[in-house]
């Protein structure tokens, strides 16, 4: 019956009531204010908040004011040394040819390049001297130069930029370089119909529903129907002019050959309305004649609507109704 009188009589009644934090590493008592352990550093625990109404002693104020300030030299440094990562770049932007700051071997001749004899690459930092770039831009095949960088276990997939090819090579070479990309983009792309003005390097990328390209090189005015330019001329006088010229003119009547074999070989037809020779260049098989506007099914080789306009389907082509596709070969798009 004495014991829980004893134990009472051992224990501070302020012993509960003691302002701090404990370590959960040391168990030490720390200030509230504190960050971490005094003793072992450690963290304060994230669910201990300072008690309201506490007022720090002047040794726990020193330190408050002394963190402060720490805080603001190190956001004062981070700010100074941004805006001289910022004036660098600039600077460096002005530039074609990044220098490389250390010393480093090409990897691709493996000479060693001091400090600003080698050129660092934009987009990926990688370092090469100056005569292996300019052989690789020479050698290179395709409209972009890659970046040479490769070993055992990677290749770089990125590419030098416009700038720096430019201040790699000459301006002949350079001149060269950009004619090649255009002749391999041309190559490559299906839509894609080159100039005919004699000996221009004019070409475009065109949609179905543009029949005419103003060439930007010769400034002449292509038809992408009839594959010629006949300013001055719609494509039935062109082609009526063709035929009358192909007596005695042999490119007129070459020309006027290739329509006959385009319309022989289903690549062109005639239009059902004014008998002109049009051609789909691609996609949906609509098209318009651009002599009499009318309106063609290209699958049926007839005209898309009958004689009462749009929506009339009584003498035209009948693509959409009850569902229904007007050819097994239509693509459903008009």
């Amino acid at each position: 019956m004495e014991m829980p009188q004893l134990k009472e009589a051992l224990v501070p009644n302020n012993a509960n009531t003691q302002l701090g934090w404990p370590c959960p590493s040391c168990t030490f008592i720390n200030k509230p204010t504190r960050p971490g352990c005094e003793i072992c550093s450690m963290d304060r625990p994230e669910g201990y908040s300072v008690p309201g109404g506490y007022q720090p002693d002047s040794a726990e104020l020193r330190r408050l004011t002394q963190e402060k300030e720490a805080v603001r030299q190190y956001q004062q440094a981070r700010e100074a040394e941004r805006r001289e990562n910022f004036a660098r770049l600039v600077m460096m932007d002005r530039h074609d040819l990044v220098p490389n700051p250390e010393s480093v071997d090409c990897r691709i001749c493996y000479l060693d390049l001091e400090p600003g004899e080698g050129v660092l690459l934009r987009e990926c930092l990688h370092c090469f001297c100056r005569d292996c770039l300019r052989s690789v831009i020479l050698m290179c095949e395709e409209p972009e130069v890659a970046c040479p960088y490769r070993d055992d276990s990677y290749a770089c997939d990125c590419t030098l930029q416009e700038r720096e090819i430019r201040a790699l090579v000459s301006g002949e070479e350079y001149e060269r370089w950009l004619r090649r990309g255009l002749s391999v983009a041309e190559s490559r792309c299906e839509s894609s119909y080159h100039c005919a003005s004699l000996d221009c390097p004019g070409w475009c990328e065109y949609e179905d529903t543009v029949n005419t390209f103003h060439c930007p090189v010769c400034s002449k005015h292509n038809c992408l129907l009839c594959k010629a330019i006949h300013e001055g001329m719609n494509c039935k006088q062109y082609q009526d002019d063709l035929t009358a010229r192909a007596v005695n003119d042999s490119a007129a009547r070459r020309t006027r050959d290739l329509l006959k074999t385009l319309v022989q070989s289903g690549e062109a037809m005639h239009c059902p309305q004014c008998g002109i020779i049009v051609q789909k260049k691609e996609g949906c098989d609509w098209l318009r004649c651009t002599v009499c506007h009318t309106e063609i099914c290209w699958v049926t080789r007839g005209p898309r609507w009958g004689p009462g306009g749009p929506g009339d389907t009584s003498g035209g082509c009948r693509c959409n109704v009850n569902k229904q596709r007007c050819h097994p070969k239509c693509q459903n798009c008009h």
